[in-house]
């Protein structure tokens, strides 16, 4: 008999976690959007922002930010970066 008591004290113990767990994931997917966006804004202008991604394959990728009004393209992937040449041709 004390089995069983022990046994369900067991599994309403690992039930009561999981729902803690589940709560807390579902609180925070609904409520930590919010909040870090709040918490963002409150710090002021950004200088740097992500303007377009656009995936080439699996390895590389496109990203074009715009830092300080100024936009630049990268090439991200497979362990390094490549910044779009700068030259006088470029400046307009």
């Amino acid at each position: 008999m004390n089995f069983f008591l022990d046994l369900a004290r067991g599994i309403f113990a690992l039930a009561f976690t999981l729902g803690i767990i589940g709560f807390v994931a579902w609180a925070s997917r609904r409520y930590l959007p919010q909040l870090l966006a709040r918490i963002s804004a409150e710090r002021g202008q950004r200088r740097m922002s992500v303007v377009e991604t656009l995936v080439l394959d699996p390895a590389r990728r496109l990203v074009l930010v715009r830092i300080d009004n100024e936009e630049r393209l990268l090439i991200l992937g497979e362990g390094r970066e490549l910044i779009e040449p700068r030259g006088p041709e470029s400046d307009q």
